[in-house]
């Protein structure tokens, strides 16, 4: 039996952030990160934007060259899955069978696509983007298709849109509610993009259901709706979320429904074990103290640097207000916190000319921007946000007026 004194589940950016902050506070112990892909940790959020649109090789999305891990003495074990977790042995068991041993175990795995369950959900041709592996099959399968269905229209469908576009493909993009981007943004930012696709030549449907996968000899050859209507599809492409990779530690005991739950620390309510990034849900000044899980970088390298730091005896790290970010065609999306509970938007500067905000207020305090085209109100929006600060919604609207004079 193999033993480690740190096992790391999980070879995206939490985890490889957690392994370098140890390393960079001279933690001495020994380091396995056990890792599902074949790849070396790797960057994710090219993978729907620059990788998918071929515009980005796989090397530029390496966190660290090869020979880095080698030379901090992280061990990596890669295309290997954690299938158990004994607590109490303080033992995982991977999908080889092999038992392994720790000291402490970071849970980083992150989630997996969530697939489509409709009839002919199995068929070829139907595909999620998560991994590199999915993009280059995706790519490959790109010779030859024509009309491609895209379904969902959070951020990861929109991205997909946009890079099939430029493909040179014919795009149908299928929304089940009555907005893209209903989930995570106000109408006004889901109208624009809205507008931008449609403009490009995407053909959107909204408040569409799914029925069934049609093929032909095996492979899908449309999408029919509930309302019996169909879309030519040479290919689909299913951007509807992920499901957090949990099963193992919930089925130890650990507390959590939409992921698993830490606390301040990220420690789970099992003994010595921490989640961290996408399958971590933590309570949240910025969603109102709310447990949420929050899929982004900034998120992940946060949350490592907690670990890092409380494992080494360190102050906790100071935590950021969230980010993310997301590029459509030449349009440049940034958002600074969680509009959850919103409960008055305004619109700052003129959609029509690609450079706008939509600013988000709780109780008159600002909790949440979201800027396209727009890194002046990105950058000092993000001081209003930290500090929710109270302004007027016309000051706010007035673009005349720098967000930063406004922290007062």
């Amino acid at each position: 039996m193999r033993r480690s004194d740190i096992i790391i589940v999980g070879a995206g950016h939490a985890g490889a952030q957690v392994a370098v902050g140890l390393r960079q506070r001279n933690f001495a112990g020994s380091i396995l990160m056990v890792g599902e892909e074949a790849d070396p940790p790797y960057e994710r959020p090219p993978l729907s934007k620059d990788y998918l649109a071929g515009e980005k090789v796989f090397d530029r999305l390496l966190l660290r060259p090869p020979a880095f891990w080698v030379e901090r003495r992280v061990e990596l074990s890669l295309g290997a899955r954690i299938l158990a977790v004994d607590p109490v042995r303080h033992q995982v068991t991977a999908d080889n069978g092999e038992v392994l041993e720790y000291g402490t175990l970071i849970w980083a795995a992150g989630g997996h696509a969530r697939r489509l369950s409709c009839p002919g959900h199995d068929l070829s041709g139907i595909h999620t983007i998560r991994t590199r592996t999915d993009v280059d099959r995706l790519r490959a399968g790109l010779p030859g298709v024509e009309n491609v269905v895209v379904i969902g229209g959070g951020y990861i469908g929109l991205e997909a849109a946009a890079a099939m576009v430029k493909a040179g493909k014919q795009v149908t993009l299928l929304e089940a509610q009555d907005r893209v981007l209903s989930r995570v943004a106000g109408e006004p930012l889901s109208r624009f993009y809205e507008s931008e696709h449609r403009a490009r030549g995407v053909k959107l449907r909204l408040g569409v259901a799914v029925a069934a996968l049609r093929d032909r000899d095996g492979r899908v050859s449309a999408v029919e709706l509930a309302d019996g209507t169909v879309a030519q599809a040479d290919m689909v492409i299913a951007g509807i979320g992920i499901t957090p990779a949990v099963g193992p530690l919930t089925a130890a005991g650990a507390l959590g429904s939409d992921g698993v739950s830490v606390d301040a620390l990220c420690r789970t309510s099992l003994p010595d074990i921490h989640a961290i990034g996408d399958c971590a849900a933590q309570a949240t000044p910025f969603a109102g103290g709310a447990c949420v899980r929050i899929e982004s970088v900034q998120n992940a390298m946060e949350q490592a640097a907690i670990v890092a730091r409380h494992l080494m005896g360190e102050p906790p790290a100071h935590v950021g207000v969230p980010t993310f970010w997301s590029n459509q065609y030449d349009l440049r999306l940034q958002t600074v916190g969680l509009c959850l509970g919103h409960d008055h938007m305004v619109v700052r500067g003129e959609p029509a000319t690609r450079s706008f905000s939509v600013i988000y207020l709780r109780e008159g305090r600002v909790i949440a921007l979201d800027c396209v085209n727009a890194m002046r109100d990105f950058v000092q929006g993000k001081v209003l946000v930290n500090a929710r600060v109270m302004a007027s919604p016309g000051r706010l609207a007035d673009a005349g007026i720098p967000l930063k004079g406004l922290e007062m």
